[in-house]
């Protein structure tokens, strides 16, 4: 794999800008120099010009590497936030060279991020999760990454037992071959343990009391894949079995839930630890009588919210941003095969949906089933909705979602040793380039 140099950009560490070069090797991050600590020691007024066709990514011309004569290679990431003690300089004509083994990417005027995770989505640009094949998978991480969403969850909707256990072999098929776009990290079940009070578009005969062995069956099936699944706590047998979930590995979310406050705040004791798409599906907070609403607010549970200004009102969004503060919100799209496409008829799972204006509804009750939303535009809402700047709303589609999964040593942020997904954006935070694993695989330039 070659060896790629990120210049010029204004790299997102420790919540916030900084000057400075990515170097990146075999897929992962090896060194974030400072403009001041290392790449100040390359600057030599130099110029010159390197063909980095990078695959078409960044268009067929070559990158202007202007005021860097050398570049740095640390031997260890161990070092990489102490001073140059160990460094291997490059001229560029070694770089001219050596052109087949590196790529420079001039990011002048864009912002490097980590790439987006998106931990609830039930599919895009015509595929639907509950009956993707491998290369349905395929497709919609190949149509996310073009939306900086370098890393997803399926989420599979409630669905039969056998069609349930054919999405995850599915994933594993997917698993099994060499895959290009976001990565998806595993699968998300929605159900069937919900109540069917809040059933929202689940299909009502398909729910059911809770069933551990049921669970346990399709975590041994899908070989540990089953990262997050969401519960109604107040469904017969489900406080019992929260414990056993975790036990298996997976991160617990409530959510289609009319739970009382008790119950929902017993519920995180036992171990939840997220609530799905909150204000959504779910009863509501009164003051006589909080409900899962309240517990999701006051409790330590991570909040998804969907920011598409239909799901959440602005006011509500700030709400739950200033109440649960920042460290505690996750932005998802739980998007539908919609996605990326006009409006029209589609279905999400067993049900038929009607897309107008770009609002999903089920064709037969009206009630919303999913969104149409992106995580790219989720990020330009949060920006509009808030008025908070990019550096304070990114941890919201980064850092927050790696951690309540599990993947945060490894996905969510800009540091050595982590996995090189990366995304570039221009001052209207709009895509410009993404890279997953090292590899540039999206461009609009």
């Amino acid at each position: 794999m070659k060896e790629i140099y990120i210049i010029n950009g204004e790299i997102y560490r420790d919540h916030c800008f900084q000057k400075g070069i990515l170097y990146i090797h075999d897929g992962k991050i090896q060194y974030v120099a400072d403009d001041e600590a290392g790449a100040g020691a390359c600057l030599k007024n130099h110029s010159c010009q390197l063909h980095a066709p990078l695959c078409g990514m960044f268009g067929p011309h070559s990158v202007n590497v202007a005021h860097y004569d050398s570049f740095i290679r640390v031997k260890s990431p161990t070092n990489c936030d102490a001073h140059l003690t160990e460094s291997i300089f490059k001229t560029c004509s070694s770089l001219t060279e050596t052109q087949d083994h590196v790529q420079i990417v001039d990011a002048a005027g864009c912002k490097v991020v980590p790439g987006f995770l998106d931990i609830h989505t039930h599919g895009a640009v015509g595929v639907d999760i509950n009956d993707a094949s491998a290369d349905d998978l395929e497709k919609i991480g190949m149509f996310f990454a073009q939306h900086g969403t370098t890393s997803f969850l399926a989420s599979v909707l409630t669905d039969t037992k056998e069609q349930t256990s054919w999405c995850i072999q599915q994933y594993l098929d997917y698993l099994g071959r060499p895959r290009k776009g976001a990565q998806l990290l595993g699968i998300h079940l929605e159900g069937p343990f919900l109540a069917s009070a809040y059933k929202g578009a689940m299909p009502e005969a398909l729910l059911c009391a809770g069933d551990a062995g049921l669970v346990e069956q399709y975590q041994k099936l899908a070989e540990g894949g089953i990262r997050y699944m969401t519960v109604s706590p107040e469904a017969e047998g489900v406080l019992e079995m929260i414990p056993k979930m975790k036990e298996l590995g997976i991160t617990v979310a409530m959510g289609h839930s009319g739970a009382d406050y008790d119950t929902a705040m017993r519920a995180v004791e036992l171990g939840v630890r997220a609530v799905t798409h909150t204000g959504n599906a779910m009863r509501l907070l009164h003051q006589h009588e909080p409900a899962v609403f309240g517990a999701a607010l006051e409790s330590e549970a991570y909040c998804e919210m969907i920011c598409d200004g239909r799901h959440l009102h602005p006011g509500t969004v700030r709400l739950i941003m200033k109440t649960k503060g920042m460290n505690r919100v996750v932005a998802v799209t739980d998007s539908i095969m919609a996605a990326g496409l006009a409006d029209g008829n589609y279905h999400l799972g067993v049900n038929q949906v009607v897309v107008e204006d770009g609002d999903a509804r089920l064709a037969d009750t009206g009630v919303r089933a999913g969104s149409t939303l992106l995580m790219d535009q989720a990020l330009r809402n949060l920006i509009a909705f808030t008025g908070r700047p990019l550096e304070e709303v990114l941890v919201l589609l980064t850092e927050n979602p790696a951690r309540l999964i599990g993947v945060f040593d490894r996905k969510g942020s800009i540091a050595a040793g982590k996995d090189a997904d990366l995304v570039l954006l221009d001052q209207n935070n709009q895509i410009v380039s993404v890279m997953v694993g090292g590899e540039l695989c999206v461009s609009v330039i």
